[in-house]
């Protein structure tokens, strides 16, 4: 069994090739941002739909972005397991619990979860992470079908640790 898979397309690829999808991809995310959500929460949200969707580039790419806004080691090293981890507060709990039941959509999204998330972001807020979160499943959908190769990592303190 081949554990490396040869990418069918890259993804600076992409763009040259479907322009216009990348461009509306980008844009719910540029959204939240210009809204004044925090772009740590956003980059955990991204994190976590990738690592749930097993998609190898974004994982790395918002590894990065994360560590390039001082998103503490600790906490990406406890995404995968945020409910054991003290170091998450309510806020990124209840985005981290959203990203999941947005991702993994089959089951639906439960009141409860629904609710925790009612009580940690506006209306506005919640639409626009709901965006992000649906994007960011878009991108490592075509990532994990295009196999884009994982970007190197160019956080100074990946390099250094490294």
């Amino acid at each position: 069994m081949e554990i490396f898979h040869k990418p069918r397309l890259e993804f600076q690829d992409f763009a040259k090739v479907a322009p216009d999808a990348n461009a509306a991809l980008l844009k719910p995310s540029g959204a939240a941002e210009a809204s004044g959500l925090d772009r740590s929460l956003l980059e955990l949200v991204k994190l976590r739909a990738s690592q749930i969707n097993g998609c190898g580039f974004c994982v790395s790419f918002h590894v990065d972005g994360a560590l390039r806004l001082g998103v503490p080691a600790e906490k990406l090293h406890m995404l995968a397991v945020w409910r054991e981890a003290s170091v998450f507060d309510t806020r990124e709990r209840a985005a981290l619990a959203w990203t999941e039941a947005l991702t993994m959509i089959a089951g639906g999204v439960s009141d409860e979860i629904y609710a925790t998330a009612c009580k940690a972001f506006s209306d506005s807020e919640l639409a626009l992470l709901s965006s992000t979160i649906v994007a960011i499943n878009a991108w490592n959908r075509l990532g994990v079908a295009y196999r884009f190769t994982p970007p190197a990592l160019a956080a100074p303190a990946l390099r250094a640790a490294s």
